[in-house]
């Protein structure tokens, strides 16, 4: 429907300042990530919530030797799977669902009963999900990849300030997505200091190899030719991609 330049300018309208163009440069952002992965050859990619996430279908062409591991609970990924046969669409071949219920089952039994392996140079997703998780929840995610993740693998995901959850209204459009966000019933949990992030990513042997605030992201994905600005990203996320490095 966003396709649709009127459904696309109402929704626009509609949304937390900013928040539209963050969504389409962290999709963009998180390709980027994604194809490197299969460029250099990466074993295995797990996408943690990955919801109705397309990456196993749009680079299926790109991805014969790679596995991918899709994370979600049951009732949404089984509502996917039935789009895939609504659409007659052909699961591909390297795809792995995973249904879990996270409250009684085992993440780490889980990812082995599928075939996810430890020792592969691997690449987890983890999309729009960090907020929405308590910081207990947050721990144990970042130390299943730290077990899983053989020396090397990526870590790409998104996270908002801590203080935007203090309110403190630093940043562009932060009001408005804090405000949209209660609307929804979703709450934030989660978020990282301002400068913390080292020190967040060494409590998992994982250091940043590439970090986007707004700024840059408006910078790299909304300049015209003639390097003028053309929109405005949602200041209260950054985007990150980490290493597990050799003492991790």
């Amino acid at each position: 429907m966003l396709r649709v330049p009127l459904v696309r300018t109402l929704y626009k309208a509609m949304a937390p300042k900013g928040l539209y163009n963050y969504v389409v440069a962290r999709t963009r952002y998180v390709d980027g990530v994604f194809r490197q992965a299969l460029a250099e050859q990466f074993g295995q990619i797990l996408i943690f919530g990955a919801g109705f996430d397309t990456r196993a279908l749009r680079f299926r062409h790109e991805s014969p030797n790679t596995r991918i591991f899709e994370l979600d609970v049951i009732a949404t990924q089984s509502a996917k799977i039935a789009q895939y046969r609504k659409q007659n669409l052909a699961v591909p071949a390297n795809l792995t669902f995973i249904p879990i219920n996270f409250d009684k089952e085992s993440l780490s039994a889980k990812l082995s009963d599928a075939g996810f392996q430890k020792g592969k140079r691997s690449l987890f997703v983890l999309e729009g999900l960090l907020m929405y998780l308590q910081p207990q929840s947050v721990d144990a995610t970042f130390r299943t990849i730290q077990e899983y993740g053989e020396e090397g693998s990526w870590v790409v995901f998104d996270y908002v300030y801590a203080s935007v959850l203090r309110r403190e209204k630093l940043y562009y459009g932060e009001s408005e997505v804090m405000a949209s966000v209660t609307r929804a019933g979703e709450g934030w949990h989660f978020g990282i200091e301002r400068g913390k992030l080292g020190q967040f990513l060494s409590a998992y042997g994982l250091k940043a190899i590439d970090e986007k605030d707004a700024q840059e992201l408006e910078r790299i994905y909304f300049k015209d030719a003639s390097g003028i600005m053309v929109a405005r990203v949602n200041g209260a996320h950054c985007l990150v991609t980490a290493e597990k490095d050799r003492a991790g």
